[in-house]
């Protein structure tokens, strides 16, 4: 009601502003059903019931989220390889896992790969190139 006559309006500057006598109005407000007040008035339902509520719970190394590595298994390798060549760098992969077969004879490029990744693409006549810095991690 965006007029200058609503009831409110109306009653500033009475005593009870049209609620009769002192106090038939107050405490009818919200009463903090969602999550409000719980620092304040629902204080010992939290203490109670969720006692873990409130903080940080466990912590993360700023420096494991710079570690964060983008692995691809052989199952994929299999279905994603058109060629006898891949590059797995240029396609956004750090490390190559060991799950699952293949069964193409590829020459596969990557930064990091476990040993049994190593020995399944050697066992299926291929060949893993790898930085020549980098140990072959477990």
């Amino acid at each position: 009601m965006p007029h200058k006559l609503r009831k409110i309006r109306k009653f500033r500057g009475t005593r009870t502003q049209g609620y009769g006598r002192i106090g038939q109005h107050r405490d009818s407000g919200s009463k903090g059903n969602r999550r409000v007040g719980r620092h304040k008035h629902l204080w010992s339902k939290v203490v109670t019931s969720q006692p873990n509520y409130f903080g940080k719970h466990g912590f993360t190394s700023p420096q494991s989220k710079n570690r964060i590595e983008s692995t691809i298994n052989l199952k994929k390798l299999d279905q994603l390889s058109t060629g006898a060549e891949i590059n797995l760098t240029k396609l956004g992969y750090t490390k190559l896992l060991g799950a699952g077969k293949i069964t193409k004879a590829l020459t596969i490029q990557v930064a990091a790969a476990s040993k049994s990744a190593q020995a399944k693409v050697e066992e299926a006549g291929g060949k893993l190139i790898l930085p020549e810095a980098e140990a072959i991690e477990e």
